[in-house]
């Protein structure tokens, strides 16, 4: 069968160069082929709109928008880099942890009368504010990262969209890339903390973290309803980010060298923009690729899966399972 039309995109092109070029992480195709070999057979998460999150924002798809790019604005982060303590939070009878302890807070302000949607009360949120709002176990991480991206990004919407995200996602066509005008493209290139990228030896290396698990959670929330449907999501790549490199390296599909291995065991920071972190990052989406290649040739034309559903079956297990058991490389970053 063809391969995914991701290979083809800016974001897998830019990181195969240093995947042919690494020198502390490797990815095994042997290894690939054995997964997939088993996890062809698994049912996936549907890219339908079938998934309900745990928080309801309300019925009007204007409002599920401007939570979800909220929320997208600041899902990175939740483990202090110190002590190793995650940020939680209670919230509806529950205790929430890492990205859902976000989601909750937000949840909470939204319900308690905060204008949290708004790009004037974004564009001047203080450090005193957001503290309020994203109340936990522990100080979220990197909170005065936290206030300037939302500061910037409240600017934006109010000088350029009456305030709200989805005036701009509205003024956007519903794709990922189409022309300049694609919602990740539009994205990227209007709100600079989306624009994900690293330098790889003088190459521009394209991640898109955030943004393209942005474009994922607007389909999934909204395609069901008509409000909104991505019409080229298998242009998705897999969200590179900490948990998706410990379920590929637990797999034997992903292997460091022994002294990354180390770095990471002992919770050693590794550097932004590092060899290794850019390394980590780039097999992550060249291996999940490869995965789901291998799995839709196995599987019938008429159960064909995209990147992020193979994304999401590794994420949401590995997340639950390995936070304390095997830890993941520590990254200071805004990205995710």
């Amino acid at each position: 069968m063809p391969r995914i039309s991701a290979w083809e995109g800016p974001v897998l092109r830019s990181v195969v160069p240093v995947v042919e070029a690494s020198r502390h992480v490797d990815t095994s195709q042997d290894d690939v082929d054995r997964v997939a070999r088993w996890m062809a057979y698994e049912d996936f998460a549907p890219p339908d709109g079938s998934i309900e999150g745990p928080f309801d924002f309300g019925p009007e798809p204007d409002a599920v928008i401007d939570a979800t790019l909220l929320i997208s604005s600041l899902n990175f982060a939740y483990t202090d880099f110190d002590s190793g303590e995650r940020f939680e939070t209670d919230h509806q009878g529950r205790t929430w942890a890492d990205a859902e302890a976000l989601y909750a807070t937000i949840h909470q302000a939204h319900l308690g009368g905060t204008p949290i949607f708004d790009g004037d009360f974004l564009a001047t949120a203080s450090r005193t504010d957001l503290a309020r709002i994203f109340k936990g176990s522990i100080e979220i991480p990197m909170l005065d990262e936290r206030v300037r991206i939302l500061n910037e990004i409240g600017v934006v919407l109010v000088e350029e969209y009456d305030g709200r995200f989805h005036n701009f996602v509205r003024s956007c066509e519903a794709a990922v890339y189409a022309d300049g005008n694609g919602l990740l493209e539009r994205l990227t290139g209007e709100f600079p903390r989306f624009n994900d990228v690293s330098d790889h030896r003088g190459r521009t290396v394209v991640f898109n973290k955030l943004a393209q698990l942005c474009l994922w959670s607007l389909h999934v929330a909204l395609s069901g309803t008509g409000a909104l449907a991505i019409r080229d999501l298998d242009h998705l790549t897999a969200f590179a980010d900490y948990i998706l490199p410990v379920a590929l390296e637990a797999m034997g599909i992903l292997e460091y060298t022994d002294d990354l291995s180390d770095r990471v065991a002992r919770q050693e920071l590794i550097e932004r923009d590092s060899d290794e972190e850019i390394e980590i990052r780039s097999h992550t989406i060249y291996a999940t690729a490869l995965l789901t290649d291998a799995i839709n040739d196995i599987r019938p034309a008429d159960r064909q899966v995209v990147i992020p559903q193979v994304d999401y079956r590794l994420w949401s297990t590995y997340h639950a399972a390995f936070p304390t058991l095997r830890p993941h490389h520590l990254t200071r970053t805004p990205m995710y």
